[in-house]
């Protein structure tokens, strides 16, 4: 992912209880803010918030690979990522950029392809498909594709594919031209019924990515120093369950997910080296959150965001994601964040994602979304609940 480089990924909460609320002005900002819009609230996001405690719980989920390691492909012909799959279901994330600056800058084909290792027909049939056009803009491949990952739904087709044969997993990835320097973002999930070999290659614009991938022998070694990693990971969801209820009596308060420490990056294999692999950033991994709220004061809760990594270095200055989210003041459903720009920069700006009205009868309510840590953003990516008056 661009760019986390390892010893950045600090993490900044605090155990401390904050009773800070809003003044009249940046609870108005907040309450005639449009979902996803950025607010500034100067002043408020410095402060020291609660930190919400959960239980994380490994949830059943398909086989998780991602081709983020060499990030950058910087030969003109070669394959960045080649694992085997299992029958099943199988999730795959693409991140990879066109890095040939030698000689002279050149456009290549990046794709991705599975080969069928049995010994019988494989049938293949996509559950979940986001294919970016490739660009400079990673913030908006990155954004544009987890939204579009969560609105797409099962197809209908179900492919092919003879024992030892194989084809490219996304037909527009073998019609694209990546030129020097854009991103190839592509985020799958697919059922197949025989093991096979899924791979993610460069080539020329005239060559088929199974015809490369026939006549490539090697594997790129990995970088190390950009991208968040590559292989099969054992773990693609996550179940979260907060301890407690959250009042709003009590301030506000903040949830951290993606950390790298209280949240570990999940483990998996890299086969080409047969090692173990860690997922810098977690991503592609999705969280499924649950999380019980009352109020015993009248208030209501604004859920918010931010960059809060926006002062490490030249690749933080910036940070957009999507999230799927519950019904409150705006209605349940798909947010891109934010929603009115491409990304938001740095504190005092604040991302509005719901607003929450309290229970008539002060009784406890269920917010429930589902997070995934925002390609080319960097981590962690608070999320704050700030009590609101909301008459």
């Amino acid at each position: 992912m661009k760019k986390i480089p390892l010893l950045l990924l600090s993490l900044c909460f605090a155990k401390t209880i904050s009773a800070q609320t809003l003044d009249a002005q940046l609870t108005q900002a907040i309450l005639q803010s449009k979902q996803g819009a950025v607010v500034e609230l100067p002043g408020f996001l410095k402060q020291k918030f609660t930190s919400i405690e959960y239980q994380k719980i490994v949830a059943p989920g398909p086989q998780y690979l991602i081709s983020d390691d060499p990030e950058y492909i910087r030969v003109p012909e070669a394959i960045a990522f080649q694992e085997p799959v299992q029958p099943g279901a199988v999730r795959l994330y693409v991140y990879n950029v066109n890095g040939i600056k030698e000689l002279e800058k050149i456009d290549r084909k990046i794709t991705a392809v599975i080969k069928n290792t049995g010994t019988a027909d494989m049938h293949i049939r996509m559950l979940k498909y986001s294919s970016q056009a490739p660009t400079t803009n990673y913030f908006k491949a990155g954004k544009e594709g987890l939204a579009d990952y969560f609105a797409s739904k099962p197809e209908s087709k179900v492919r092919t594919v003879k024992p030892g044969q194989s084809i490219a997993l996304d037909e527009r990835l073998e019609k694209n031209v990546v030129k020097y320097d854009e991103l190839v973002h592509g985020f799958y999930e697919f059922v197949i019924d025989q093991p096979g070999q899924v791979a993610v290659l460069q080539t020329d614009l005239k060559t088929s990515g199974p015809a490369a991938f026939a006549r490539i022998k090697d594997v790129l070694p990995p970088k190390s120093k950009s991208g968040a990693g590559r292989g099969v990971f054992g773990v693609s969801n996550y179940r979260i369950i907060t301890q407690g209820v959250l009042d709003t009596k009590n301030g506000a308060s903040e949830i951290i997910i993606a950390d790298g420490k209280k949240d570990p990056w999940v483990q998996g294999r890299e086969s080409s080296r047969n090692e173990v692999a860690t997922l810098a950033g977690n991503y592609g991994v999705m969280y499924e959150v649950e999380m019980k709220w009352k109020s015993s004061d009248g208030k209501g809760l604004a859920l918010v965001t931010y960059n809060s990594r926006a002062e490490d270095n030249q690749w933080c200055g910036g940070m957009a994601a999507a999230i799927v989210m519950s019904k409150g003041k705006f209605d349940a459903g798909i947010i891109q964040l934010p929603s009115d720009r491409l990304n938001t920069k740095k504190d005092p700006e604040a991302i509005v994602i719901q607003v929450f009205p309290p229970a008539p009868n002060g009784e406890e309510q269920t917010i429930r979304f589902t997070y995934s840590p925002p390609g080319a953003s960097c981590l962690p990516t608070p999320l704050i609940f700030v009590p609101i008056d909301m008459q």
